[in-house]
């Protein structure tokens, strides 16, 4: 499994009309930031500096945290009315706070975000504004090695494949010199090795001559999402008879008295991540393997509330809704294939391609309890949408052998087709429910959403797509594809 993606941001936070607690002069403001990323358990980051005698304090101190994709990082900023030098806020003023998530923040297209101010006791009064903005690590520079920083003191060595490299020497440059080199006036580097200066014949071991410099900036995720991409996410529910009655407490879509099963954990889990990179939060939910009404046919492709033209959900809420009322409208029977809510997702993705932008990306959950009857078929549809902006992930619940899962998830090789033609990169994560029940409920969407970013990234490097700009409206698709 990859790394999770981890980069820097820092917040930048100012105010406006704030509530004015002082006699004989104004509010002396200080903010707060406290962060909460396992429910109810808030620890403070950091606190800005206190500004005197101002109601619309634009604080200079910035912070900066850890941003993950996978996590729901909850924050809180509390503004504070300073009258003393003591470090406890509990006996100053307070004058408001709200809540949101680093997601939402990060997702709002790099732009300002007002927001009202909550009090515990009168109305909150004052607004707040937050702005982002990532923290850029020095770029690489390309040639014949990789230098990780702009000013550079370069390590040449003899490789060996056993990892014993031996040092040749070093040089120093920066990145001004190596622009000014062309391959008529290249630019050239004498490789010193301090341990041979002291033999009186020695005067170098070997001249590294540079030709050319190109500088190519590298885009992250938070790029992307911050220059206005939108990731639209989709459910996919598996009604095959081997789920069992749901009306049995044996069976996987059994709800119980506390209104919860396997299914509606992986939902909630991924759709509370996800939801804050989609504006409308609109998410399209289908089922298949059931026999749906009126005519009872079996559907590998229907929506939950049972309108084609409509299938979107409000939020993760709308979509566990649109489950709960499903459930009981549906006959469960099979076989359990996965390639037809694949390739109705892929058609979204393959409209977002044609639009030659990087504003759109697809993230497919599936959730499902047994093994694919279509194996081949999915195999297909899995390399096609390789080529698409487009992410699935696999959540299996039950006891059920998944061995099949872990051969699309091409961890251990790249998965083919049936035809031999392999996917040009890996785009599924499948992991069984069972590994999690212990766990925490936020470390199931920890480890199926981390490989996410990454596969956004690489998918518009190759496709040599540039994030979308800031301040850009972005449309979202409106319904299924018109064929």
């Amino acid at each position: 499994m990859a790394a999770s993606c981890v980069t820097k941001v820092e917040l930048t936070v100012s105010c406006e009309n704030l509530l004015d607690k002082d006699v004989g002069s104004k509010s002396d403001p200080l903010c707060v930031l406290l962060m909460d990323t396992s429910g109810n358990q808030w620890f403070e980051v950091d606190r800005t500096e206190r500004v005197k005698n101002c109601l619309s304090p634009k604080f200079a101190k910035k912070f900066v945290v850890d941003y993950y994709f996978e996590v729901v990082q909850k924050l809180r900023f509390g503004i504070y009315d300073i009258d003393n030098k003591t470090i406890d806020i509990s006996d100053d003023d307070f004058l408001g706070e709200f809540e949101c998530s680093l997601g939402q923040i990060v997702s709002s297209s790099k732009l300002t975000r007002p927001l009202m101010l909550k009090n515990k006791k009168p109305a909150g009064k004052g607004t707040i504004t937050i702005s982002a903005e990532e923290i850029k690590d020095n770029r690489v520079v390309n040639f014949e090695m990789e230098a990780r920083k702009l000013d550079n003191k370069v390590e040449c060595y003899d490789y060996d494949s056993d990892g014993s490299h031996d040092l040749i020497g070093i040089f120093e440059t920066n990145m001004k010199r190596l622009q000014e080199a062309s391959r008529t006036t290249p630019a050239e580097f004498e490789c010193i090795n301090s341990k041979k200066k002291q033999k009186k014949s020695y005067k170098n071991s070997g001249v590294v001559c540079v030709k050319v410099c190109q500088i190519t900036k590298e885009y992250t995720f938070l790029d992307y999402i911050m220059g206005g991409c939108q990731i639209n996410f989709t459910v996919g529910i598996d009604f095959t008879g081997s789920n069992g009655d749901p009306k049995s407490p044996d069976s996987l879509h059994y709800i119980s008295p506390q209104g919860v099963n396997e299914y509606l954990s992986a939902i909630w889990s991924v759709g509370l991540v996800v939801q804050d990179y989609d504006s409308d939060k609109m998410f399209p939910a289908f089922g298949f393997g059931a026999q749906i009404p009126p005519s009872w046919q079996v559907s590998h492709e229907f929506p939950l509330n049972f309108n084609p033209a409509n299938p979107f959900c409000a939020g993760v809420e709308g979509v566990v809704e649109a489950y709960r009322m499903c459930l009981p409208q549906v006959k469960l029977y099979g076989p359990t294939n996965f390639a037809p809510i694949i390739n109705h997702v892929a058609r979204f993705a393959l409209q977002a391609l044609q639009q030659n932008t990087a504003s759109q990306y697809y993230v497919l959950l599936i959730i499902t309890d047994g093994v694919i009857t279509d194996m081949d078929q999915t195999r297909g549809a899995i390399v096609a949408a390789s080529r698409l902006p487009m992410s699935i992930i696999i959540v299996g619940v039950g006891k059920a052998d998944f061995t099949d899962m872990e051969i699309l998830d091409g961890d251990d090789g790249r998965l083919k087709s049936i035809k031999g033609e392999p996917a040009v990169r890996d785009i599924v994560q499948f992991v069984p429910f069972r590994k999690f029940q212990n766990a925490p409920k936020e470390e199931l969407a920890r480890c199926v959403l981390a490989e996410v970013p990454g596969q956004v990234v690489t998918f518009f490097n190759m496709m040599k797509l540039l994030p979308p700009k800031p301040n850009t409206p972005v449309d979202s698709p409106n319904g299924p594809p018109q064929n």
